[in-house]
């Protein structure tokens, strides 16, 4: 038995693979081979024919930002034109046409901006939890980090600020690749790798919940991606944490990383090795927003149990050029005409 062949099989029998074996595997396993592995462990986990989603909205509260990001199309730089912090009233009227159409939660991110202080957050958490009630999935690792730095708190008395506010579990934007070799290469002023960690190690012990993602396919490699999946699956095993892993490629139109954008097959492949490396993270997400209807169709074969939201508004990644939108019905048809029972779900995963 070849070395390839070993790995398939312990695999195939739920042992955990490594890091040098997981690199064997996706170099060496063809794109079907991968896919079947995937789904194979996918039904392990979730037996029934079920794909969740959710119903929310990606509310960016401001895009003043000095992270200065080369893979970011959104940002403004503080007092260069278009730049925006969002107002009472918009922000009111956005909650309100989510919760008119059946949303559970919202995602609220925004840039790095030096302009506002600690009530900003606050105030606009507490006014958000009087005035609509709503799951606020909200601030990235490297805002909160931010914010600790600038208000000269630690990281947990700032999650502990803003979960007193109103804040309910914690996005996992801003992860890009975990390895501060490509961080400080295409976002040199954001939080590094174990800074990242950090906080998400902290929010879980403050018995938050919050999600991680991978931006790849930009000056990334495979080992990279590896090391990622490795420091995610290493920070499960201690805090059980994450809900669930989100991987998408990066989108190069309108950034100032040339690279040529990474294909489906590229994107299925590294969708089907995350979901056979994290075996402790329940939840794998497809991520319909970058790669479409029908390779996000197809995904749900690859790993994937989840379609995510179905974003009322979504604004980065349309900044980057990419606008595929996915009306409510059109994703439940998706995921019912691949053999699937469409169910909405909250934050937890727990049936709308």
């Amino acid at each position: 038995m070849n070395e390839l062949s070993e790995i398939i099989k312990k695999i195939q029998d739920h042992q955990r693979i490594d890091t040098h074996e997981a690199g064997i595997l996706f170099k060496q396993a063809d794109l079907l081979t991968l896919g079947q592995l995937a789904n194979a462990k996918r039904c392990h986990l979730h037996p029934d024919p079920v794909v969740t989603y959710v119903i929310d909205r990606n509310i960016n509260y401001t895009n003043i930002c000095v992270s200065g990001c080369r893979f970011c199309a959104f940002f403004r730089s503080p007092g260069a034109s278009g730049g925006y912090v969002i107002s009472r009233k918009d922000l009111a009227d956005k909650i309100q046409e989510t919760l008119d159409l059946g949303g559970t939660q919202i995602l609220l991110q925004g840039g790095m901006n030096p302009d506002l202080d600690l009530n900003f957050y606050t105030d606009m958490l507490g006014f958000i939890k009087q005035e609509f009630g709503i799951h606020i999935h909200g601030f990235s690792p490297p805002e909160i980090h931010f914010m600790a730095d600038k208000f000269n708190m630690s990281v947990a008395d700032t999650i502990q600020c803003l979960k007193q506010a109103g804040l309910d579990s914690i996005p996992g934007g801003g992860a890009e690749i975990l390895c501060d070799e490509i961080r400080t290469k295409v976002s040199p002023n954001k939080c590094n790798a174990n800074e990242w960690l950090e906080v998400m190690r902290q929010a879980h012990g403050a018995g938050m919940r919050s999600s991680a993602t991978m931006m790849f396919g930009h000056l990334d490699t495979m080992d990279h991606v590896i090391e990622h999946l490795d420091r995610i699956r290493q920070l499960q095993d201690d805090t059980h944490g994450f809900t669930a892993f989100i991987p998408w490629t990066f989108q190069p139109e309108n950034t100032r990383i040339p690279v040529e954008k990474k294909t489906g097959v590229e994107y299925l492949k590294v969708l089907a090795l995350s979901r056979i490396f994290l075996d402790n993270v329940d939840n794998i997400q497809a991520s319909w927003v970058t790669q479409g209807d029908k390779i996000a169709q197809t995904a749900l074969f690859f790993g994937a149990n989840d379609m995510g939201s179905t974003m009322i508004e979504e604004n980065v990644v349309a900044a980057a050029g990419v606008s595929f939108m996915m009306p409510l019905e059109s994703l439940q048809r998706l995921i019912a005409t691949a053999g699937f029972t469409p169910r909405q779900r909250d934050c937890f995963y727990n049936p709308v």
